[in-house]
């Protein structure tokens, strides 16, 4: 039997979606803007805006329903939240292949610093002088974004997959995909 003239095209992985996605996002920036944020910051905030969520609700669960301390609560949600954050970050953002128990040693030190001067330091102290929660928390977090995005990016997983040159991009509008496109010309993103 013959090939088929319409070949199947190879399944793409969900972290080479994830990459096209971020790239794809980034592009819609003006490109004075874009000399400054790498992609992998658009999947930072992406993968670190859904755990945030994760982490306030939790947050809420914990102080409002459970009645649990404020340190008590922020911490159980704060770790919970912390490992999707890693998990995801390496899977779908960073694509690191490093030594998992290496990029964990960093991660856990530098989740350590952040804890104790960020979270704890700022969050807390700012409970103490009458920000409700909620408003601490965000505060603390926006924080925590900044230190830990640079940190992840130059500590933990330092060796990840680097931020690529050029990027072909192409947007399916009928199904809404994008498509690196191997016959599209490329765009140039550095």
């Amino acid at each position: 039997m013959g090939e088929s003239a319409h070949a199947t095209p190879a399944r793409r992985s969900a972290a080479d979606r994830f990459h096209d996605l971020t790239v794809w996002l980034r592009s819609l920036l003006p490109a004075w803007l874009q000399r400054y944020i790498p992609h992998t910051a658009i999947g930072f905030a992406m993968v670190n805006s859904t755990t945030f969520a994760l982490d306030l609700a939790l947050l809420s669960f914990f102080y409002t329903q459970l009645h649990l301390p404020n340190p008590v609560a922020v911490t159980l949600g704060y770790v919970i939240a912390l490992c999707a954050a890693f998990v995801l970050n390496k899977w779908l953002n960073f694509r690191a292949e490093g030594h998992v128990g290496r990029q964990s040693a960093r991660y856990v030190l530098t989740v350590a610093i952040n804890y104790t001067a960020i979270i704890l330091g700022i969050g807390s102290g700012l409970t103490t002088v009458g920000v409700p929660y909620w408003g601490a928390r965000l505060l603390a977090g926006a924080c925590e974004a900044v230190f830990m995005y640079t940190a992840m990016r130059w500590f933990v997983f330092a060796n990840g997959k680097p931020e690529p040159q050029t990027a072909p991009i192409h947007l399916d509008t009928t199904t809404g995909s994008i498509d690196p496109g191997q016959d599209q010309p490329e765009r140039r993103i550095a």
